[in-house]
């Protein structure tokens, strides 16, 4: 099978998963966390320019389905707190190329600085690192019938895409995002 046609097909998927979740999904009430109970992470701060700027420990946030809804896009939910995807090419980051950071769509958290993205082909948005190891989470994955890994957001659980060892040197790594799991920050100028 060809590249492109795998794609299309993981595209076809991930839209078929998105809606078949949204269906299907039942919503249970979830008791609401007390500030003063939240559970604590350890994440590093981030400035427009994706760069670190300091190691701070903030409250996990836990939201139920119902304040995710009312926060997020629909295809945000679905990417977000369903782990569905958007189809390749279909993104508004796919092809982004401003100077400045990617942050979860959810918790405002700085995952990934535009210096390390790069064009892998795949059409989704595609990076070598994480501004910050802190920042994000990873799991394993066998949804598809094949191991991969999940790469979640740190703070709020988000997911966000998978990361895989076929990207460029040094470290040979492609963290592959959806962008509707992110938001972006333009660099500041000065």
């Amino acid at each position: 099978m060809t590249p492109r046609r795998r794609l299309l097909l993981f595209g076809a998927w991930g839209l078929l998963s998105c809606r078949r979740q949204d269906h299907t999904e039942q919503s249970t009430p979830e008791p609401a966390a007390t500030p003063e109970a939240a559970p604590q992470v350890v994440i590093a701060a981030v400035d427009a320019n994706g760069t670190p700027t300091g190691i701070e420990t903030v409250p996990r946030i836990d939201h139920t389905d119902e304040v995710w809804r009312a926060r997020l896009s629909h295809r945000q939910f679905l990417v977000l707190r369903r782990k569905g995807t958007e189809a390749p090419f279909s993104g508004r980051y796919w092809n982004h190329h401003e100077q400045g950071v990617y942050r979860c769509a959810g918790c405002g958290t700085g995952l990934f600085a535009s210096a390390t993205k790069f064009d892998s082909g795949t059409g989704w948005p595609s990076f070598t690192r994480p501004v910050a190891e802190e920042n994000i989470a990873r799991q394993a994955d066998g949804s598809l019938g094949v191991e991969r890994t999940e790469v979640l957001c740190r703070r709020c659980g988000g997911h966000l895409g998978h990361v895989f060892d076929d990207g460029p040197p040094p470290d040979g790594l492609r963290y592959c995002i959806n962008s509707e799991a992110l938001a972006f920050e333009p660099a500041a100028h000065s």
